[in-house]
C-alpha cells in the first residue's frame, strides 16, 4: 500500500469540517464511517482492514481542497467509493506477494517434495501444531465456528454467538483474526517442510 502521503491535525480537523460543522457530530460520523470501512475490509477478507480503512481515509482527506461536493450529498458514500479503489490495490498487491512466494519458494518445494500423501499429512501435522498453539477459547471458536454447512452452518454460527454474547458480525471478526493467526503458523511450518 503506498502511503506518501500522512494525515496532519490540519488536515484531521478539515476532514470533521467537510463532515460536519459541529465537532462533536462530526467525530460521531468519522468513527462510524472507520468502523463501516473496518467492516467492508474485514468481510472481504482483508487482513489489514483497519490499515485500509486509514488509508481510505488518509485519501479522501487529502483530496478535500480538489473536491466539489453538493451539500445536500451523503458524504459517508464517497468514502466507501474510495474504499472500492483501495480494496482493487490491496488484490493486487496481494496477487503480485503471492506470485513473488510461489517463484522464490514454490518452484523447488513442489519439484523436489515427497508425493501427494506425504504432503497432506504434513500440512494435517502442521495445522494439528497450529491448533495446539492457540489458546483454548481461541481454538474451540475457531473450530466450532466452520463446523456444520449451509443452512446448518449459519444457524450454529447465531447460536455460537448468543453462547459468547456477542453479535455475529463481532463472532465474524474475531474467527477472522484467528484464522489470520492460524494461516501465518501454518505458512511458516510449511516453509520447514524437509525437501527431498
Amino acid at each position: 500500500m503506498k502511503k506518501d502521503w500522512e494525515l496532519t491535525q490540519e488536515a484531521f480537523d478539515q476532514l470533521l469540517n467537510w463532515l460536519d460543522s459541529d465537532r462533536e457530530e462530526a467525530g460521531r460520523k468519522y468513527e462510524a464511517i472507520r468502523l463501516r470501512l473496518i467492516k467492508i475490509f474485514t468481510c472481504r477478507g482483508c487482513s489489514e482492514a483497519e490499515e485500509l480503512a486509514d488509508e481510505t481515509i488518509n485519501r479522501v482527506a487529502a483530496r478535500l481542497d480538489n473536491l466539489e461536493w453538493k451539500d445536500d450529498g451523503d458524504r459517508a458514500r464517497y468514502f466507501y467509493a474510495v474504499a472500492q479503489k483501495v480494496y482493487l490495490e490491496y488484490l493486487r498487491n496481494c496477487k503480485k506477494r503471492h506470485a513473488e512466494i510461489s517463484l522464490d519458494s514454490g518452484a523447488e518445494t513442489s519439484i523436489a517434495s515427497n508425493s501427494g500423501t506425504d504432503e497432506i499429512e504434513f500440512e494435517y501435522a502442521c495445522l494439528e501444531r497450529c491448533l495446539e498453539h492457540l489458546p483454548t477459547n481461541s481454538r474451540r471458536l475457531v473450530l466450532e465456528y466452520y463446523h456444520q454447512e449451509r443452512k446448518a452452518k449459519i444457524d450454529h454460527r447465531k447460536m455460537l454467538a448468543e453462547e459468547l454474547g456477542i453479535a455475529v458480525n463481532a463472532l465474524r471478526i474475531r474467527a477472522h483474526r484467528i484464522r489470520l493467526a492460524l494461516e501465518r503458523c501454518m505458512y511458516d511450518c510449511l516453509e520447514e517442510q524437509p525437501v527431498h
